[in-house]
């Protein structure tokens, strides 16, 4: 980039190198919060990942002992008075910019069976509590990966815009104002000396 090296150049110069060095700062302090906050989401998502695991376990287990206890088409006519999940709300908050997904629901289901306790044993309803906990799990950690990829995305962003920044936008300007600087200098040995000649020649 060339200017005419002149002071009011100088002062713009050295105005824009300024604005890019904070910009910087502001970019680097945004890509460490956003790090911290994916750091800790994973953290999460590999809990309740084990927990999900977990909890399809036993209520895998708990469905088998059901079917075995209360007949598979029973067990399958039943399943059909359970509601399906139409409560899902989604809401954000914002974390340095970036919109984070709040999921919330009723969970009408776990509250009380949609079926009597005439014909069933505990273990539909062992099936059912674990079922339950899988959906909770999974919903929470839908929102958690969704916050993960969501930030990931605007990480790779800012660590863009922070490398150009400082490896040439700042070197530039930093460039151009020694140069700007040297040229004014230079001319003001110049004008000094032509200043010192015209005092002695009229001496």
């Amino acid at each position: 980039m060339e200017l005419n090296p002149t002071k009011g150049n100088l002062i713009l110069a050295k105005n824009t190198l300024n604005l890019s060095q904070q910009g910087y700062s502001l970019l680097d302090k945004k890509r460490n919060v956003l790090t911290r906050e994916i750091m800790e989401l994973n953290q999460r998502a590999k809990k309740i990942q084990k927990d999900i695991n977990e909890a399809f376990i036993k209520a895998y287990k708990a469905l088998q002992n059901a079917n075995i206890e209360n007949g598979i088409s029973n067990v399958e006519k039943l399943s059909h008075r359970i509601k399906y999940e139409d409560t899902i709300k989604i809401k954000s908050r914002s974390v340095m910019g970036v919109e984070i997904p709040i999921v919330t629901y009723e969970n009408t289901t776990a509250d009380y069976p949609s079926y009597g306790f005439g014909n069933t044993t505990s273990s539909l309803d062992e099936a059912i509590y674990n079922f339950n906990k899988v959906k909770d799990l999974i919903v929470t950690l839908a929102m958690i990966e969704n916050s993960a990829y969501r930030l990931a995305l605007s990480i790779r962003k800012t660590q863009k815009r922070a490398n150009s920044l400082k490896n040439i936008t700042i070197p530039k300007y930093e460039l151009l104002v020694k140069n700007i600087q040297d040229v004014l200098e230079e001319r003001e040995r110049d004008e000094f000396t032509r200043l010192k000649l015209i005092k002695k020649q009229t001496e």
